[in-house]
Formats: C-alpha cells, sequence, structure tokens
C-alpha cells in the first residue's frame, strides 16, 4: 500500500481504486492511518472524522471519477456539515457548521471523502501558517521552517503523505505560495472560474486545490469549476475538459519574464535563479523568454490589498460577534487581523467604491501585458520560505516588515483576477523548494495546463511524500 499511495497521484491512485487493484475503504484507512502517524510532526491537520469517513464509504460512494480518494479541506470559509469551521481563529472555535458549501458538495459528488481539516492562519491574513489557536504547521523537509501560507495545512500535509491533494484558496498567493515551500504544484484560477457567494462579498480570492501533478489540477478543475446555481456572475466555460490539455502542444510561446517586484525591488538571488532556471527550460522547450517590463499599478494593488482583503474578514467578525450576542474580546483575536479589523471600522463606503474601481483598473492594466505576451514568468515567491516565527501575526511591526515580500508576486493577479500556476522547478541554496511562477489572461487556465503539463514531462519533479520529517 506504501507505493501504491506513494507513487501515484491521485489521478493513478483513483484509477488503482476503478481497477479493483485496492479498495476504497482500504485506501481511507490507509490514509487515517497516516494522518495519525504524520501529522504530530507537522501539524497540518486540525479537526478529523475518522469513524464519519469511513460510515460514507460503507454507505457507498457517488460514483464520481476519483470515488474513494481521501481529501482534506482547509479550515477557512469552506463548510463541512459537522465539523468545525474556525478560519483558525479563537473568535470562531466552537463554531461548527451545519451544511456543506458548495464547493464541498462537488467534491463529494466526484467520489472524494473528506477525512479532516487543514491548519490556516487567522482568516488567511499571513503568509505563514502559524496561528495563535492551533499553533504553527511545520515544513517537513525543515521543521524549523514554515510551509507558507494561507494553505500551509493544505500543503503540508500532502507533502508528507497524508492525501494526495488538499483544497486550499488564494486571496493573495495563498495557494502558490505554499505550493512553493512544499515543491507541489498550486494553481490560481481566474477570478468567477470557481464558485463564490458572490465575488463583490471576496474579489480577491478563488479557492481550488494544491497537488502533488498537473493534470490532478485539470481534473478537479474540471469537476468543482463554474458558478453555483443563481449566481449573477460567472466566466465563459473552457471550450473542452482541461484534462484534455494535458499534453496538449502549446504550440510556440512568448513568454516575458520579471524579476522585480511591484515596487521595482530585486528579488533574492535564490528566486531569481530559480526562475532563470525554468526559463532555461522552457526555451529548450522552443518557447521564446525574454526579459519583460511589466509595470505594476502599484498604487492601485495597495488599495485593493488593503482595503478588500480586510472588508470581508471584518463582516465574518460582525457576523460571529452577533451570533454570540457580545463585543470583541481581547483575546479573541491575534494583533495583526485585529488591526486590520479596526482600521476597516473607520473607512467610509466611499473609500470602498474607490477599492473597487481600482480593482477594475488594476486588472485592466495587468490585463495589457497579455496583449504583447502569451505567459508571464516570474518567481513565486520574493524571498525563500522564512523560519517559523518571523511571520508572527502576534508582532504587528514583524508583518508590516517581513510580510509582504512574500507575496509580492503572487497578490497581484488577485487583483487583476489573472490564472497564475506555481510548479516546483528549483530550490533556495539550503536545499528548500522554490517555485516558478506562470501567470496568463484572464480565462486561459487551459494556456497555463498546457505549459505546465509541458514543463512537467519534460523535466519532472518528485512526486514522494516527504518523510521523515526532519530538524535540519
Amino acid at each position: 500500500m506504501d507505493s501504491l499511495f506513494d507513487d501515484n497521484d491521485m489521478t493513478g491512485l483513483a484509477a488503482a481504486i476503478s481497477r479493483g487493484d485496492v479498495s476504497a475503504r482500504e485506501v481511507v484507512e490507509f490514509s487515517l492511518a497516516r494522518l495519525e502517524e504524520r501529522n504530530p510532526a507537522v501539524n497540518a491537520v486540525v479537526a478529523t472524522r475518522a469513524e464519519e469517513a469511513l460510515a460514507e464509504v460503507d454507505a457507498g460512494l457517488p460514483d464520481g471519477p476519483l470515488r474513494g480518494i481521501p481529501f482534506l479541506i482547509k479550515d477557512l470559509h469552506a463548510d463541512v456539515a459537522g465539523m468545525p469551521t474556525t478560519n483558525g481563529s479563537r473568535l470562531f472555535a466552537g463554531r461548527v457548521a451545519q451544511r456543506d458549501s458548495e464547493l464541498v458538495s462537488r467534491y463529494r459528488r466526484a467520489g472524494l471523502v473528506v477525512i479532516g481539516k487543514t491548519n490556516t492562519p487567522e482568516f488567511g491574513q499571513n503568509a505563514s501558517t502559524e496561528p495563535v489557536l492551533f499553533g504553527p504547521t511545520r515544513n517537513p523537509r525543515r521543521l524549523t521552517h514554515g510551509v507558507g501560507g494561507s494553505s500551509g495545512g493544505s500543503a503540508a500535509a500532502v507533502a508528507v503523505g497524508i492525501t494526495p491533494a488538499a483544497h486550499a484558496s488564494d486571496g493573495g498567493g495563498s495557494i502558490r505560495i505554499p505550493a512553493s515551500a512544499n515543491g507541489l504544484v498550486g494553481l490560481k484560477p481566474s477570478r468567477g472560474r470557481m464558485p463564490v457567494r458572490t465575488p463583490l462579498a471576496a474579489p480577491l480570492g478563488v479557492e481550488h486545490a494544491i497537488t502533488r501533478s498537473v493534470r490532478d489540477s485539470a481534473l478537479l478543475l474540471d469537476l468543482t469549476s463554474g458558478p453555483a446555481a443563481g449566481a449573477s456572475i460567472g466566466i465563459a466555460p473552457p471550450v473542452r475538459p482541461y484534462v484534455d490539455e494535458i499534453g496538449a502542444d502549446p504550440g510556440t510561446l512568448r513568454i516575458g519574464m520579471v524579476t522585480t517586484m511591484p515596487n521595482g525591488e530585486a528579488v533574492h538571488a535564490d528566486c531569481a535563479a530559480a526562475a532563470a532556471g525554468a526559463a532555461a527550460m522552457l526555451e529548450k522547450l522552443g518557447h521564446r523568454v525574454e526579459a519583460a517590463n511589466l509595470r505594476f499599478p502599484q498604487d492601485a494593488l495597495l488599495a485593493t490589498m488593503q482595503y478588500l482583503m480586510a472588508a470581508p474578514m471584518s463582516v465574518q467578525i460582525d457576523h460571529r460577534l452577533a451570533e454570540l450576542g457580545r463585543g470583541l474580546s481581547d483575546d479573541d483575536l491575534e494583533t495583526m487581523p485585529r488591526v486590520q479589523y479596526e482600521r476597516c471600522k473607520s473607512r467610509s463606503v466611499t473609500d470602498l467604491s474607490f477599492a473597487y474601481s481600482e480593482l477594475d483598473r488594476a486588472a485592466r492594466e495587468i490585463g495589457q501585458f497579455f496583449a504583447g505576451y502569451d505567459v508571464l514568468l516570474t518567481p513565486t515567491l520574493g524571498k525563500p520560505t522564512p523560519p517559523l516565527g518571523l511571520l508572527d501575526a502576534m508582532d504587528v511591526d514583524a508583518i508590516w516588515q517581513h510580510g509582504g515580500i512574500y507575496g509580492a508576486l503572487t497578490s497581484p493577479f488577485n487583483t487583476g483576477g489573472q490564472p497564475a500556476i506555481s510548479l516546483p522547478l528549483g530550490e533556495d541554496s539550503t536545499g528548500l523548494p522554490l517555485g516558478t511562477q506562470l501567470v496568463a489572461a484572464h480565462g486561459r487556465e487551459d494556456l497555463l495546463l498546457r505549459v505546465a503539463s509541458q514543463l512537467e514531462a519534460a523535466y519532472p519533479w518528485s512526486t514522494a511524500p516527504v518523510w521523515p520529517a526532519t530538524v535540519e
């Protein structure tokens, strides 16, 4: 079972179940045993449902393409009936969901078996996963270091082999940053691609997954994308299934490479070297890669990130306080989210309207880049994965000093709404993984999947779990 679980991605494991090589119950039982064995070292999973998961298998699963595959849900916004949704916050501890969210329902219809929920920083507002509520998630390659955020628990769980893929979400890099830190694949879909309550409620965020392989990301996108019933805003569906893009010829692409941050500063040398290595790979595959000048609308990016990340969080906090029938206590929130909450309370409707207008301007200005290039290539991170404690959300000065650099090249595409993928094509000078980010025009996940799968085939990365975890 170890080799079956470790040598296959999610798609391969599902095929083994379908062929009868192994039963769905055996796979779920094995995953639960892995969770019990490996989670204490990394603290990736913060709530489990072992008995319920096995009961669902025994009762008969939907005959979906991923029938019997164990899966984990990030403990941020996504509800699993009967399980807590804490958003990584002490204020929400004890809140139990009454029903599945739309995306979780789609996962279930695909045959996935939810076995637990994964750690996240409070309200996803950090590039490292170390909330006060549950404590830090540790990088299995070096336990003194973080796993990125905010989908860090999901990434660590996949990295140690608890499940072959896990749910994730991305409001400023929260899929791509953990994918980079853990040597995994992380695709952020276009704005409007995935179901949401309403794009106006959280215009920067989008849900998807962290996976071992590009084809797994494509398959999950096929099974879960599209607006929820009754949604008033959506996006044109793909012309064919995303899995059909795997191995499809992307043609000769014109790729622009950027290795400076939006403020004009250079990224860390290790990150730049990883991007240069990916550029060389792409050139060997016949693409044209050249240094490009993407003029990020820095003022628009700052306005949207400051207002539109804090506003949905503030609404959630107020709703929770209303549920509890009390005001905010000193130990309800970590320091940084509290500062954001209080700042948001001082903002006006005019400020919010301005932020939305800046969102639209940033989307248009960044989008113009793709009139001249098919794909943008950047480092995923502005700086290699930090040690735990550097991004301490209880220390506002530390976050202001260090936090922005890690998502500097991911967050612009949350503001712009373009799809972006991080691929594990490099490492830093100490041996920790470094991702390379590819970005395409809005709605062009198909193109990203073609070129990403081409890179994966030509320069395959290891999908083997990182175990045992190491201190140094």
